[in-house]
């Protein structure tokens, strides 16, 4: 099955190649299978810095940009038939492409492999898994971890 993703690149953004969305959708094929759930449709958006920014401010009231953020569709539902319906329509995952550049330059690793975990951390955030507490975190991170492994980006 897989999951169904929306690619989306802002114009003032630098764009994503084809070959490397093809290898972040390989990464977010393969985070599914290592979590048993493989399924739903989301979105993936690439922005600049100004852009994240804005989102950052308007959505977590934080007045600054940051590398990536999740917005899952069914975080606040309580009723069962919502969850049903919206269980497949999974969010959005917002990368800001600016921010990815430094930090792969600041990491000493390659732009891709940047991309490929803010995408796998964004996802896993679509998922319901967040770092909030050290179990949290240790869980969500280990998933990351063997993906990246597992897909020779580490």
């Amino acid at each position: 099955m897989g999951f169904e993703i929306d690619w989306l690149q802002e114009h003032e953004t630098k764009k994503i190649p084809e070959p490397l969305l093809q290898i972040l959708d390989e990464c977010l094929q393969y985070t599914g299978q290592v979590i048993n759930n493989e399924t739903g449709e989301f979105s993936v958006s690439f922005v600049d810095e100004q852009r994240i920014q804005e989102i950052n401010r308007e959505y977590r009231g934080k007045d600054k940009p940051t590398d990536v953020i999740s917005f899952a569709l069914n975080d606040d539902l309580d009723d069962i038939e919502e969850i049903e319906v919206l269980s497949y329509h999974l969010g959005d995952i917002v990368i800001c492409v600016d921010i990815a550049e430094k930090q792969a330059n600041d990491y000493g690793h390659s732009f891709e492999r940047e991309l490929c975990f803010l995408a796998v951390h964004g996802l896993l955030h679509l998922l319901g898994y967040n770092h909030e507490t050290d179990e949290q975190e240790q869980v969500m991170f280990a998933v990351q971890e063997k993906v990246m492994k597992d897909r020779g980006l580490i």
